[in-house]
C-alpha cells in the first residue's frame, strides 16, 4: 500500500507518501506558487516557474515517477482540507457530494479550500479511478459545545454560517494520538506557528479553541492580528474598503505589523524594542488565552507545545510556562532550553510536552482507516 497525501495551502503544495506501516517513504514541496517558485521534491530541487497548483502537484508526481513512486504504484490519495464547515466533520472518500461540500465552505475559506479543490481536481484528471480521500481542518473541533460555537447573533446572521469553527484540527488529532496512553483527562494543546492557535481537549476531544468563525481569531500570529474588537474592523472597513481591511487584517499584522517581521527566529535575530515587544505580545496573548481553555475543561493536568515556534523556540515556551504557573505548572529551564521532549519539573502538577508535527501522517492514517472499513 502507498498513500499520497497532498497539503496545498493558498501559495504551496506540500506532498509525501506512506506505506502501509505509516512510515514516510517520500516527501517534497513547492513553494511561493505563481511568483518566485521553489522546488524541493527528490531530485529536483531549485527555482522554477510554477504557475498554478495544478502545475505544481504535476511537478510533484513528475519527481515521484524519477523515485518509482508513480501513479500506478498508489493505492490511494488523501488531501488536507482546511475548512469542511459544519457538515463534513469526519474523514471521508472524495465523492461529488463531498466536492461540493468543500466548494460551497469557500466563503468560509477563501484562501484555502480553492488550492485544495485544485489539487483534488487535477488528481482526478490525472488518474481518473485513483481513490481519493480528505481530511478537515475543522473536524476535530466539532466537538465543541453549542455555548462554544455559538455567536450571540440572531438567528437569521446565524443560518449565514457565522459560528466557530476552529482549525488545526489534524494537527491537534495528530498530537493526541502522539501522546498515546500518556494523554492527560485534560490536554492544553499550542499549536505554534505562522498561523497559531490553542485547543482544549478533554479525555481525547476538543470542547475550545481560539480561532473562530476563520484562522485570523485569537493569537497574534505571523501577519494575522489574533482577536480584534468588531468595530475596529467595521472602521478599519470604512476608511480602506473591505478588501484592503481584509489584506490588513490577514497579510499585514501580528508579528509582521507588530515588529517588522514575520517570522519568530527573525524577530530574536533584530533584537529591536519593537521585536521584542512583538515577542512578548504573542507570549501574553498565548497565556491569556490559556486561562480561557483551563477554564473551559474545567483544570489543567497537562500541556503539549507543537509547531514551528512551539517546538523550537524555548524563549517562547519558557515565557508561556512562567505565565501559567499559577496553574501549578512547574518546567525544567535546562530541558527547555536544549528542545527536550518532555520538560516537566520534578514534582510539576501538571506534565509538559514538546510533540512534532506530523499533520500529513495523520492525514495518510485517517484515510487508511476510512479504507479499511471499506474492505480496501
Amino acid at each position: 500500500m502507498a498513500v499520497l497525501v497532498v497539503n496545498a495551502g493558498s501559495s504551496s503544495i506540500k506532498i509525501a507518501v506512506f506505506d502501509a506501516g505509516i512510515a514516510e517513504v517520500a516527501s517534497g514541496r513547492v513553494t511561493e506558487i505563481g511568483g518566485a517558485s521553489r522546488v524541493e521534491v527528490g531530485d529536483l530541487r531549485g527555482a522554477r516557474p510554477v504557475a498554478d497548483h495544478a502545475a505544481a502537484l504535476a511537478v510533484c508526481l513528475e519527481a515521484l515517477e524519477e523515485q518509482g513512486l508513480g501513479l500506478s504504484r498508489l493505492t490511494a490519495a488523501a488531501h488536507r482540507v482546511v475548512h469542511g464547515g459544519a457538515r463534513l466533520v469526519q474523514p471521508c472518500r472524495v465523492t461529488a457530494e463531498v466536492l461540493a461540500g468543500i466548494e460551497a465552505c469557500v466563503p468560509l475559506a477563501p484562501l484555502h479550500n480553492p488550492a485544495n479543490l485544485t489539487a483534488i481536481r487535477a488528481l482526478a484528471r490525472l488518474a481518473p479511478d485513483l481513490a481519493q480521500y480528505a481530511s478537515f481542518d475543522t473536524a476535530f473541533h466539532a466537538t465543541n459545545p453549542e455555548v462554544a460555537v455559538r455567536y450571540a447573533l440572531p438567528p437569521q446572521v446565524e443560518v449565514m454560517g457565522l459560528r466557530r469553527y476552529g482549525f488545526h484540527g489534524i494537527s491537534y488529532a495528530g498530537l493526541v494520538g502522539a501522546l498515546g496512553d500518556r494523554l492527560p483527562k485534560r490536554l492544553l494543546a499550542l499549536h505554534l506557528g505562522n498561523g497559531a492557535s490553542l485547543c482544549a481537549i478533554r479525555d481525547g476531544a476538543s470542547v475550545a479553541t481560539t480561532m473562530g468563525y476563520s484562522p485570523l481569531d485569537g493569537l497574534t500570529m505571523g501577519t494575522r492580528a489574533g482577536g480584534i474588537d468588531g468595530n475596529a474592523v467595521l472602521r478599519l472597513a470604512e476608511v480602506h474598503g473591505v478588501a484592503r481591511a481584509g489584506a490588513i487584517l490577514n497579510r499585514e499584522s501580528g508579528l509582521l505589523g507588530l515588529g517588522g517581521a514575520s517570522d519568530m527566529r527573525d524577530l530574536s535575530r533584530m533584537g529591536t524594542a519593537r521585536a521584542q515587544f512583538a515577542r512578548a505580545h504573542f507570549t501574553y496573548w498565548a497565556v491569556r488565552h490559556a486561562g480561557s481553555m483551563i477554564a473551559a475543561m474545567g483544570g489543567l493536568d497537562g500541556i503539549a507545545f507543537t509547531g514551528g515556534i512551539g517546538e523550537n523556540d524555548a524563549e517562547v515556551r519558557a515565557g508561556i510556562l512562567d505565565g501559567l504557573a499559577w496553574a501549578g505548572v512547574a518546567y525544567d529551564p535546562a530541558r527547555n532550553a536544549a528542545g527536550g521532549a518532555d520538560l516537566a519539573q520534578a514534582g510539576s502538577r501538571v506534565a509538559i510536552w514538546t510533540v512534532a508535527a506530523a499533520e500529513e501522517r495523520q492525514i495518510a492514517r485517517e484515510a487508511m482507516v476510512v479504507m479499511s472499513g471499506e474492505g480496501v
